[in-house]
């Protein structure tokens, strides 16, 4: 024993039930607490489809902007060397943007790789022409993203859940006079 100013003082360690009943609460804890994280995943990939669809939404109302305040006068520069070639963009089927031409179809993205895609600037990638859909997979692959089309339809899906194509939203092309559809996110493959 030792003495600290003339008073005894006993040292012990915890007993064997005091580990025991710490051990039982850090599995309680444990068990509970996994599917819980195995659920943050989930909402993450819930997440990022948010955010593709606000980019989408975003860069939908810009394009159009941009289409209409240049009222179909054809840019007097060339753009970026992007997409379409160096020759000014029309502003009824391209516009000009800092990194590059974006396709437009009744004054919106048009549903192409050329269109939407690279107006929504999901990847530092900008697409030049004759890009199709399995090349920019390719490049939105490490991002988390891939694309579908199907017509005028244009699918964005987030990567990595239990069905890709079930944790998804889709753009549809404008049709004349109309603004695009933007789908309602599908989380049930997230």
């Amino acid at each position: 024993m030792n003495t600290l100013k003339g008073i005894k003082t006993r040292q012990h360690g915890f007993t064997m039930i005091e580990l025991i009943v710490v051990i039982v609460i850090l599995g309680i804890l444990a068990a509970v607490a996994l599917p819980r994280f195995t659920n943050i995943q989930r909402d993450a990939r819930i997440a990022k489809l948010n955010a593709a669809r606000g980019a989408v939404l975003a860069a939908s109302s810009m394009i159009r902007g941009a289409a209409l305040a240049r009222g179909g006068v054809v840019d007097t520069v060339n753009c970026v060397d992007v997409g379409f070639g160096v020759n000014p963009a029309n502003n009824t089927t391209a516009v000009c943007t800092e990194n590059g031409r974006v396709q437009i179809a009744n004054g919106y993205p048009a549903a192409t790789v050329l269109g939407i895609v690279n107006a929504a600037g999901l990847t530092t990638t900008f697409f030049p022409a004759g890009t199709n859909v399995a090349a920019a997979n390719a490049a939105l692959a490490p991002e988390g993203y891939s694309v579908a089309q199907a017509g005028t339809i244009m699918t964005f899906r987030v990567n990595g859940g239990a069905a890709v194509a079930n944790c998804s939203f889709t753009y549809t092309a404008a049709a004349a006079g109309a603004a695009p559809a933007i789908s309602a996110i599908n989380t049930v493959g997230c």
